[in-house]
């Protein structure tokens, strides 16, 4: 199997990385996979104290896998459940995870990496981040991916990026509450990142895992209370004819039919 995920672990920080660069780290069924078997990895590490989730090149991760999905020889429906279930697998273990989960971002954020940063506890951003929601421009919703940025951003800017699917930096990002810290530059980001996390290794096992339980506990009760009805919303949409318009023509690198302005499917 080819690795698309690394772990390294030092100075009781496991540093976990996404290393796809060349879809983006989109969210493929192996990247996933390995995503959940470094995380509990370093979950059970008793010489863990914190976890970095970082990446290589330029897209931290641009969400789901469009091209594996339609490709994989499954139905609209079967990939589209196996997709939203496997992101809500990712967003819970990090939720739950005893460790703090810092997640270092200098590149660009889409989609369903937007619901991996909600989930993580700390999120450290450079100026080269951009994130944007696009779902609703592919015919989809941020369902899933609600379950973790509905407790971090502010209503207005849910109820703006949301349907907009537009672009915005790093400055925006933290003054909504979906990232902790913009960094100036490389060296800020690295330096922030590094204070974080020599705090954080000045507290206990048991003082880390039970502040984190506290800390979170209201974005893991939402998250269960609605998990079952996003994951169900998510593969309907995915399974849509004005989904399965909206994958195709950004694969093709085309408008879709309902932006030029043809009426979409329904």
């Amino acid at each position: 199997m080819t690795t698309l995920v690394t772990l390294e672990s030092s100075a009781g920080v496991a540093t976990i990385t996404l290393d796809s660069p060349s879809n983006r780290n989109a969210l493929s069924a192996d990247l996933v996979a390995q995503l959940l078997e470094h995380l509990a990895t370093a979950g059970d590490d008793p010489a863990v104290r914190s976890v970095v989730l970082t990446h290589t090149g330029g897209t931290f991760c641009a969400g789901a896998d469009l091209a594996g999905a339609l490709g994989s020889g499954m139905s609209p429906e079967e990939a589209s459940a196996a997709g939203a279930k496997a992101m809500v697998s990712v967003m819970r273990t990090i939720l739950e995870l005893p460790r703090p989960v810092v997640a270092r971002v200098d590149g660009h954020v889409r989609a369903g990496g937007i619901g991996l940063l909600g989930a993580c506890d700390v999120v450290v951003a450079g100026p080269a981040s951009t994130f944007a929601l696009t779902e609703a421009r592919l015919g989809l919703a941020p369902s899933v991916i609600s379950l973790t940025l509905l407790s971090r951003m502010t209503s207005r800017s849910v109820g703006r990026y949301f349907v907009t699917g537009e672009r915005f930096g790093a400055a925006e990002a933290e003054s909504m509450g979906l990232i902790t810290v913009a960094a100036a530059d490389a060296d800020a980001l690295a330096s922030t990142a590094r204070d974080i996390l020599d705090a954080i290794g000045k507290g206990s096992p048991q003082g880390l895992r039970e502040s984190k339980k506290v800390a979170t506990a209201q974005i893991r009760a939402e998250f269960e209370r609605f998990a079952e009805d996003r994951t169900r919303e998510s593969a309907a949409l995915f399974a849509s004819d004005e989904a399965r318009e909206g994958m195709t023509a950004f694969l093709e690198k085309r408008p879709p039919r309902w932006a030029v302005g043809e009426p979409a499917a329904t």
